[in-house]
C-alpha cells in the first residue's frame, strides 16, 4: 500500500500483529503497490493493496487491465473513502470504479464485517477470477468493535508462476478474447448475488417505510429508523436486482440512503423500481441519524439539547516544523507556489498564505511549468513545492518533463526525512521500512543530477536569511533549479524536545513572530496587543521567531539578553 488516510492502519496493523507469514511493504504509490499484488497474485498466493479513495484515481491504469487478466491468488483491493473529506481533496464515491472496471464491490458496516467480508473477497476473488474491491469510509475505518474473526482459511491455488500468455499479457489480439470472458463473469456475478442470502439480506420490520442501505449509512439507518424495514446491502456491486424488486413489493414506501452519489438509487431507477433517494439527502458530505429522521418523518432538524459553544480548532503546522520557514520565507519574497499533497499544503493558511494551487500528488511541478510555458517572460517569481514522500510518489516524471521541455522553474522538495501527515511512515528516502527497520536511503540532490537538472542545491529552512539567498541564486540560474530543503520533521524520535526560547522585556507587541503562525506564540491578551509570550512546553528552540524579531527581544530559556 501507499499511506493515506483513513487507510493506512491497515498496513500498521499487519506489521503490529506480527503475522510471520504476511510479507507487507510500502510502496512508492498506489499505482506500484497494486502492481506488486498483482505479481504477488499471479504467483498463486493471495495478495492485497490499500489504499485511499484518490489512491485508487493513481492505480486505475493496472487495474482497469487486471480485469481482463484475472488473478491467480485472491487479490483484493481496498479503497478508503472519505466522504465529507476530512482529510482529503476530494470526496469522490468509488463504488463506480466497481462498475467502471466490472468487478465486485463489498462494504462493511461494521468492524466485524470488515473482518468477514475481507475472508469472502479472497474466495470469490479466486471462485471468479477476478479482482475484488473493499471499500471502507472513514466512519468504519476510524471505528472500532468487537470482532469474531472467520477460521483461518487455506487458498484452493497451488503457489507458483504458470504461463499463460493469451490470459497474462494484454496485446489487442489477447484482450479482445478477454473482454467477453469479463462480461460473462459479470453475468454470473449477478446470479450468485441473486442467489446468495447472506452477504445481502433483508431485515423486515414495519413494512411502512423500506430502506435500502449499506455501509456505514446502515447503522444511521437503524439509529434513527429501528422500526424501519431495510434491504441491507454487503455487496455494493454487482446489485440483486430481483431480490431488491421483491423488497419493494412488500413495502408501501421505498427510500435509499446513501453516502455521496446516487448509485444504488441509479441502479434501481433504471431497472424501473420506484424509489426516492437524492431528492430528499444530501449529495455531499456524510449522513446522520438526525438527518435521516429529518427527511424521511420530517421532525425539527434542531439537535437534541444544548450544543457548547466550542472553540475552533484550525489545523496548523507544529511548533519548529521546518515547512514554516519556507512558507514564511515565499511570502516575504511574494512568489507564486504551486502546492502538492502533504503537512506542507497547510502553508495555505494564514498568516503564512503562500501556497496558490494543490491538486493531486506530484501535480505541482507539472503546474510550474504550464504556468511558465503560458506566462513566458511574463511569469512572475515561481516555485513548486513538494514533500520527500511525494516527490517519490509522483514528482520525479514532473521533474523529468521540465529538463525535456527545457523548464526554467525552481522546485522546493521538502525533505523532513519521512511521510509525516499520515504518521511517519518510511518511503525511499527516509531510511526506514514499514517495520521500522534500516533501509537503503535515495539522495535527492544526486537524482535531481541524474535526471538532468543543471542547478541542484541542497538548503536549511531554519536560517531564513540563508534560505532567501538560495531561493534568489536559483531565480538567476539558467534552466531548472532544485532545492532540497534539508531538516527531519520534529515529530520524529530522537529530536531534542528539552529547549525552549523565552520572550524578554524588550517585546513591543509588534506581532513580526506572529507571523510565522507557530502555536507556540501566543498574545497574553489578544485585544490589548500585549506583549507576545512563549509555550515553553510546546517551543523546539527552532530559533526562526528569534531572527524575525526586530527588538533581539527572544532569547534561549536560561539566558540573559
Amino acid at each position: 500500500g501507499y499511506p493515506g488516510t483513513p487507510s493506512t492502519e491497515i498496513l500498521e496493523s499487519l506489521v503490529a500483529g506480527n503475522y510471520p507469514d504476511i510479507y507487507v511493504q510500502w510502496s512508492t504509490n498506489e499505482k506500484v503497490a497494486l502492481e506488486v499484488a498483482i505479481g504477488a497474485s499471479l504467483s498463486g498466493v493471495r495478495a492485497l493493496a490499500t489504499m485511499k479513495h484518490v489512491g485508487v484515481n493513481v492505480a486505475a491504469d493496472p487495474l482497469m487491465t487486471v480485469t481482463y487478466m484475472g488473478v491467480g491468488g485472491g487479490l483484493v483491493l481496498v479503497t478508503a473513502d472519505d466522504p465529507g473529506m476530512h482529510s482529503s481533496q476530494n470526496e469522490q464515491d468509488n463504488r463506480h470504479y466497481a462498475r467502471f472496471a466490472k468487478i465486485p464491490m463489498f462494504e462493511p458496516s461494521d468492524s466485524q464485517e470488515a473482518c468477514a467480508f475481507m475472508a469472502d473477497a479472497f474466495r470469490l476473488s479466486e471462485s471468479f477470477d477476478t479482482p475484488v474491491l473493499v471499500r471502507s469510509t472513514t466512519r468504519i475505518s476510524h471505528s472500532k468493535g468487537t470482532v469474531d474473526p472467520p477460521k483461518a482459511q487455506t487458498s484452493a491455488v497451488t503457489p507458483g508462476f504458470h504461463r499463460d500468455p493469451e490470459k497474462l499479457v494484454m496485446i489487442p489480439a489477447h484482450a479482445r478474447k478477454r473482454h467477453p470472458i469479463v462480461e460473462e463473469r459479470l453475468e454470473r456475478l449477478i446470479q450468485f448475488v441473486e442467489d446468495d442470502s447472506t452477504l445481502n439480506r433483508v431485515e423486515m420490520r414495519d413494512p411502512s417505510i423500506g430502506i435500502v442501505t449499506g455501509g456505514i449509512a446502515y447503522q444511521y439507518v437503524r439509529e434513527a429508523l429501528p422500526d424501519a424495514s431495510v434491504f441491507k446491502l454487503g455487496l455494493s456491486y454487482p446489485l440483486p436486482i430481483q431480490r431488491l424488486k421483491e423488497f419493494s413489493r412488500q413495502v408501501d414506501a421505498l427510500y435509499v440512503v446513501e453516502e455521496l452519489d446516487p448509485f444504488w438509487e441509479n441502479e434501481l431507477k433504471v431497472a424501473g423500481i420506484e424509489v426516492r433517494g437524492k431528492d430528499l439527502f444530501p449529495m455531499v458530505g456524510e449522513l446522520s441519524p438526525q438527518i435521516i429522521r429529518q427527511k424521511i418523518l420530517r421532525e425539527d432538524p434542531s439537535p437534541r439539547g444544548p450544543i457548547p459553544d466550542l472553540p475552533g480548532r484550525p489545523p496548523v503546522l507544529c511548533p519548529g516544523c521546518p515547512h514554516r520557514g519556507v512558507f514564511y520565507t515565499l511570502n516575504k519574497l511574494n512568489y507564486t507556489v504551486t502546492g502538492d499533497i502533504g503537512c506542507y499544503t497547510l502553508g495555505v493558511l494564514p498568516p503564512l498564505s503562500a501556497m496558490d494551487t494543490t491538486t493531486c500528488m506530484g501535480a505541482s511541478i507539472g503546474h510550474a511549468l504550464g504556468m511558465e510555458k503560458a506566462l513566458g517572460d511574463d511569469t512572475p517569481p515561481l516555485v513548486a513545492v513538494i514533500g520527500d514522500s511525494t516527490f517519490m510518489h509522483s514528482g520525479m516524471t514532473g521533474l523529468a518533463d521540465v529538463v525535456f521541455n527545457r523548464g526554467e522553474i525552481t522546485t522546493l522538495i521538502l525533505d523532513n526525512h519521512t511521510t509525516a501527515m499520515t504518521g511517519h511512515q518510511g518511503n525511499p528516502t527516509a531510511g526506514y521500512d514499514v517495520h521500522l527497520e534500516a533501509a537503503p536511503r535515495i539522495d535527492f540532490v544526486k537524482l535531481a543530477e541524474g535526471l538532468g537538472v543543471p542547478n541542484v542545491r541542497r538548503a536549511r529552512p531554519y536560517n531564513l536569511a540563508a534560505f532567501a539567498e538560495t531561493l534568489q541564486w536559483a531565480d538567476a540560474q539558467p534552466g531548472a533549479s532544485v532545492i532540497v530543503v534539508d531538516q527531519p520533521c520534529v515529530l520524529l524520535p530522537g529530536i531534542d524536545r528539552s529547549r525552549s526560547l523565552r520572550v524578554t522585556d524588550d517585546c513591543t507587541g509588534c506581532g513580526q513572530c506572529l507571523q510565522l503562525g507557530c502555536p507556540a506564540l501566543y498574545r497574553e491578551n489578544p485585544e490589548e496587543r500585549t506583549s507576545v509570550a512563549i509555550d515553553a512546553n510546546a517551543c523546539v528552540q527552532c530559533g526562526m521567531c528569534a531572527q524575525v524579531c526586530p527588538f533581539d527581544a527572544i532569547v534561549p530559556r536560561g539566558e540573559s539578553k
